[in-house]
């Protein structure tokens, strides 16, 4: 007679990309604990299922969003002074640029990537911005708190931006670019673009008070 004994098993614990875990990765900013998603997911692509809920964003996981800035990375107000149709391609493209660029961070850092990410965007989320507005004949300017879920998208796009800084009409690939921006944002360092844009907006609200 043959007899079958039942084992459990353990569920298998669900990896970005089947590599990095976001289990233990905390964030330390109060005010973006609930706008940087961490939620476990093997392949970060919704296909837009959140598009018409309410502060959709916020239900991305962090690196999906970080994808989506990278397909216009070279915007930059209405006159578009950098170009980026250098970044336009499939989404498998974008995402294996960032899956090499998390294997350079965590090669230089030895650390989980996501982690380094979570933290490059907090340092490089602006706290206050201006706002322009009219008032009677002449246009006021006043400093401003920026909402947590404008910080994440600034910080993102800065991210996106300096990395396409760093690759265009230079010998540097994207993914050796996107891993710099990222590290020197991690490491508050001035010479990061995401920093030098939080700089330059702080001063600009401290001078509008």
């Amino acid at each position: 007679m043959i007899t079958m004994t039942e084992t459990k098993q353990q569920p298998s614990e669900i990896k970005l990309f089947n590599t990095w875990s976001t289990e233990n990765i905390k964030v330390s900013d109060p005010g973006l604990v609930n706008y940087i998603n961490l939620s476990p997911v093997i392949v970060p692509k919704s296909g837009g299922r959140h598009a018409k809920n309410p502060f959709h964003k916020s239900k991305l996981n962090i690196t999906e969003r970080l994808i989506n800035k990278m397909f216009v990375a070279g915007h930059r107000g209405k006159k578009h002074k950098f170009s980026s149709g250098h970044n336009v391609g499939t989404t498998t493209k974008t995402t294996k640029i960032l899956i090499e660029a998390f294997n350079i961070i965590e090669e230089k850092t030895k650390k989980n990537p996501v982690e380094v990410l979570v933290k490059a965007i907090e340092n490089s989320a602006p706290l206050e911005e201006v706002l322009t507005y009219q008032k009677g004949g002449i246009f006021a300017r006043e400093s401003v708190v920026t909402a947590p879920q404008r910080r994440v998208d600034l910080a993102l796009k800065h991210i996106a931006q300096g990395s396409y800084q760093r690759t265009v009409k230079k010998k540097k690939s994207a993914a050796q670019g996107l891993s710099d921006e990222i590290l020197s944002a991690y490491k508050s360092d001035p010479a990061s673009f995401a920093m030098q844009e939080k700089t330059r907006r702080d001063k600009e609200a401290t001078g509008a008070r």
